[in-house]
């Protein structure tokens, strides 16, 4: 019975404390002035807000790579070889888009902790590109693959079709990095990234001034490539553009896998 008594007494003697602490705290907030009251209040609520909108986008950020090209230029293969390693022989056409979901093979040994990469590959088929509009808005970056083999008479083609991918809304809006992967580059009788790098220049600097006229009554298409009066240059893009090199085939895949390591945070 004494310690219970004890007891009462001790919460009794809490309970004072606490109404004197909330009294204290009351005429403490009285005293402030109400400007001062309110900018701390706003400045409270502003950096609650600002924290759970960044934890948010660092949520959401995207493990999506992207590889498109034209059909042929070995886009597949790369796929395989990235995510086992193996190696393809010959052409392989896909008529739709491979996914997966991995560490990269080269990575599997590695004790770090790293994030899974979602690679698409889009098929290179004209009649199919259109399926790369479903996958560029979540891309974290897109691999341009080219033939440095066969590159000459894809030339046009291939810049035609890089042209509208670095017009491409999403593509500007969120300057979403695109890497040019001159594949096939083992092989003696291929380009070079650097010859490559100019001949696309060039053709693009043709491309733009044709484009220029049919984007003008074209409302779909608001965004142009290069600086009015100078030749086009890939550094004059509105997002980030590299050239690499790789050869599919033989496994020398280390510079698109540091493309997209620097994209795709471990």
């Amino acid at each position: 019975m004494e310690g219970t008594e004890q007891w009462k007494v001790q919460v009794e003697q809490l309970k004072v404390q606490m109404k004197q602490w909330l009294e204290q705290g009351l005429d403490f907030v009285h005293q402030i002035p109400p400007i001062q009251l309110y900018v701390g209040v706003g400045v409270l609520l502003f950096t609650t807000v600002l924290l759970l909108l960044t934890r948010l986008f660092k949520r959401r950020k995207s493990n999506t790579i992207v590889l498109s090209g034209l059909s042929g230029s070995g886009k597949t293969v790369l796929f395989y070889q990235l995510r086992d390693g193996s190696s393809h022989q010959g052409t392989v056409t896909s008529m739709e888009p491979n996914e997966g979901t991995f560490v990269l093979h080269s990575e599997i040994t590695k004790k770090d902790k790293l994030k899974p990469v979602h690679l698409v590959d889009v098929p290179g088929h004209s009649r199919l590109r259109a399926k790369l509009d479903d996958f560029l808005p979540q891309a974290a970056g897109v691999v341009f693959v080219v033939d440095a083999l066969d590159f000459l008479p894809n030339c046009r083609a291939a810049s035609e079709y890089l042209y509208d991918i670095l017009t491409n809304a999403s593509v500007v809006k969120k300057k979403i990095p695109v890497l040019i992967l001159c594949n096939k580059t083992d092989k003696v009788t291929a380009h070079t990234k650097e010859f490559i790098n100019r001949q696309m220049e060039k053709e693009i600097d043709k491309l733009r001034v044709s484009r220029s006229v049919i984007s003008a009554a074209d409302i779909s298409n608001d965004f142009t490539l290069g600086v009015p009066g100078k030749a086009f240059s890939f550094t004059h893009c509105h997002n980030k553009v590299t050239v690499a090199e790789a050869s599919g085939l033989n496994g020398e895949v280390s510079e698109v896998e540091q493309f997209i390591r620097e994209n795709v945070k471990f």
